[in-house]
């Protein structure tokens, strides 16, 4: 079995467990001889369906506050002993999973630099595992980027201990290299691989709008802040939204919490909320892909994992991005509103009455199947497993031929062909 370790950064939010999981996901169904095992601080990986071959080591949490720094979530524990707990569980499991790759989420010597003692104690030569940096479509603002990776030494790590960075995103959005000036020696070892479309939920779409009660084409507004422990200002100014109208205007909506909302804060809402019969409302689901699907528009925050199911789907999306502690989500969503794919409420304009005002915008956009006519290539998925199996084939050595006893030639294979991780569509062809 081959055999591939992702790193996976998880420090607020269900972010970047998701993308990690589904990137997993991917590996494993175009390889029936491939293992990935996943390391996380995730408190909740387990609430996702998780298929065979894929299992995770589960590191201690660590919490990020909205000005950046982190702490130890649930262990009293400092920062500095729950780093060093978490840097010797990474570093055991490497050597004794022995991974042909290993895939390294977003920074290159870990959260507060955990990878750092397993980077350093990889073996030489050709034992040694490829090693792979995934970087969503965008960071954070170029100035911030390019003042932390300098700082903190990540093209050096680039150059001295990974084979290949392999960005999710499209160039024509956002062109990393450029934006970030990265240095040649880090430059030439990156590929854009495309954004990461999604598969479809596990029900139709009439299944869920059945469920929910929706009645015949009557229009439905999904409302979710994806993990939930800083979307509360969005869901809350909907509601608000909602009841200031009058209830014949009121367009049917389902909310998501998200499981990381505050207890008190998710109570505030619901109680208002359970006064509009047109409301609805779970605390979290593992398919999401489902329900966008059954809704006509969409209301979210801005991360990278909404925005490609958006896309997935074709969906009319009001896009509230988190503008702190990095500025990740509000480029994107500026970016992706440019090229007509979304509209954007900045948080610092948020109201109820802005709100729902372009959310009624969106419903009277609504024609023919109700999908946004804008669209954009999203092949990451098979981009991204292109240049990682084909790494791992120049990694294993071929086996050796068994010689039939009647046989008097021996039977040559040829060397796998390098596949550069490339979009497959022309950037004119990508909206």
């Amino acid at each position: 079995m081959k055999r591939v370790l992702v790193y996976s950064h998880d420090t607020f939010g269900l972010g970047n467990i998701r993308r990690m999981l589904e990137i997993s996901r991917h590996l494993v169904d175009r390889d029936p001889d491939l293992s990935v095992l996943i390391i996380t601080g995730s408190p909740m990986l387990h609430a996702f369906r998780i298929p065979q071959r894929i299992d995770y080591v589960k590191l201690p949490c660590l919490s990020r506050n909205t000005s950046g720094h982190y702490g130890s979530r649930y262990l009293d524990m400092n920062l500095q002993s729950t780093v060093r707990l978490r840097g010797s569980i990474i570093r055991s499991t490497v050597e004794d999973f022995e991974p042909d790759l290993i895939l390294v989420d977003k920074k290159p010597f870990g959260v507060e630099d955990e990878l750092s003692s397993a980077l350093e104690s990889l073996p030489p030569g050709v034992t040694r595992p490829k090693m792979v940096l995934l970087l969503r479509d965008i960071l954070d603002s170029p100035e911030a980027t390019t003042r932390i990776w300098r700082k903190n030494r990540y093209f050096d790590a680039i150059e001295s201990h990974y084979d290949q960075v392999l960005v999710v995103g499209n160039p024509k959005v956002f062109d990393l290299c450029s934006e970030y000036s990265f240095p040649p020696s880090a430059a030439a070892k990156v590929h854009f691989c495309g954004y990461l479309g999604r598969k479809a939920g596990r029900k139709s779409r009439a299944e869920v709008r059945s469920e929910l009660g929706v009645i015949g084409r009557q229009p439905l507004v999904l409302v979710t802040p994806g993990g939930g422990e800083d979307g509360h200002a969005m869901v809350q100014a909907y509601v608000e939204g909602l009841a200031a109208m009058p209830e014949w205007q009121r367009p049917r909506s389902h909310i998501v919490f998200g499981p990381e909302m505050a207890d008190e804060r998710r109570r505030a809402i619901a109680e208002c909320a359970d006064r509009m019969s047109c409301v609805s409302r779970q605390d979290f689901t593992d398919d999401m892909m489902s329900l966008m699907d059954a809704a006509d528009v969409v209301v979210c925050m801005g991360g990278y994992n909404t925005v490609c199911e958006l896309l997935t789907l074709k969906k009319r999306a009001v896009v509230v991005p988190r503008v702190k502690p990095v500025l990740e989500q509000g480029i994107r969503a500026e970016r992706m509103a440019a090229l007509g794919l979304l509209r954007s409420v900045h948080p610092e304009q948020l109201s109820p009455a802005r709100l729902l005002e372009t959310v009624g915008q969106e419903i009277d956009s609504l024609h023919g199947d109700g999908s946004n006519p804008n669209t954009i290539a999203l092949n990451g998925l098979d981009g991204v497993a292109d240049a990682i199996f084909s790494l791992i084939d120049h990694r294993r050595p071929l086996a050796k031929p068994t010689i039939a006893p009647e046989l008097t030639q021996i039977p040559t294979r040829s060397a796998p062909t390098w596949q550069k991780c490339t979009p497959t569509v022309a950037p004119s062809a990508c909206w």
